[in-house]
């Protein structure tokens, strides 16, 4: 592991990284959110999909 040389690579894609303009903040945390969304809906139904199999007590 060379050091200086991973140093300055890392200082190098530091300098070319920018901040986001608030259009791709939005538009990021929008997907991000729509993600989260599906993953717990598949996780709801695949719950309920169990819970209709093995017999459903407690409702």
């Amino acid at each position: 592991m060379d050091v200086p040389y991973d140093l300055t690579s890392y200082v190098r894609v530091l300098k070319m990284a920018t901040t986001p303009t608030t259009e791709e903040f939005l538009q990021v945390s929008k997907i991000a959110g729509a993600g989260i969304l599906l993953v717990g809906f598949v996780g709801f139904l695949i719950g309920a999909i169990m819970l209709f199999l093995t017999g459903g007590g407690g409702f």
